[in-house]
């Protein structure tokens, strides 16, 4: 299962850097594949489900979301499927001294015939991985 992790550090609260990225809204702002993310129901906790619309290696996808884990100011996992993939995205959240370390994992396990595009989705994820934790970055360091 193809997967990738970056570590941000902001000297940003910790309260208000999860209150931003628990509403997986943001991700239209941070997450630079993504077209548009709607949050279809629940109230942000546990069972809260989003659909998630993003380009990947220049398809569009569609993806459903739901928080599957949330524990305030420490933990955010949300599982997803859609598009021939099963994906976990996980946010860790750290503060120490008002600086905010967040680590962002994402796995994607293709199924079917998207199997035959592994080797091509690792190196895409690392690219974008990188992207991802530059955005986040600039937008967090916004707060």
């Amino acid at each position: 299962m193809p997967s990738v992790e970056r570590v941000v550090f902001v000297p940003r609260p910790v309260e208000k850097v999860w209150d931003y990225l628990t509403d997986f809204t943001t991700t239209e702002e941070w997450d630079p594949p993504t077209v548009s993310t709607v949050r279809t129901g629940g109230d942000g906790g546990v069972g809260t489900t989003y659909r998630n619309v993003s380009t990947f290696l220049g398809h569009e996808t569609e993806v459903e979301y739901e928080v599957v884990a949330c524990v305030p100011h420490e933990l955010f996992e949300l599982t997803g499927s859609g598009s021939g993939v099963d994906l976990q995205d996980t946010l860790r959240f750290a503060e120490d001294d008002g600086l905010t370390t967040v680590t962002y994992r994402s796995e994607i396990n293709p199924q079917g015939v998207a199997k035959l595009a592994s080797p091509l989705v690792k190196g895409g994820l690392e690219l974008l991985a990188t992207k991802v934790a530059e955005r986040l970055e600039e937008r967090l360091l916004r707060l």
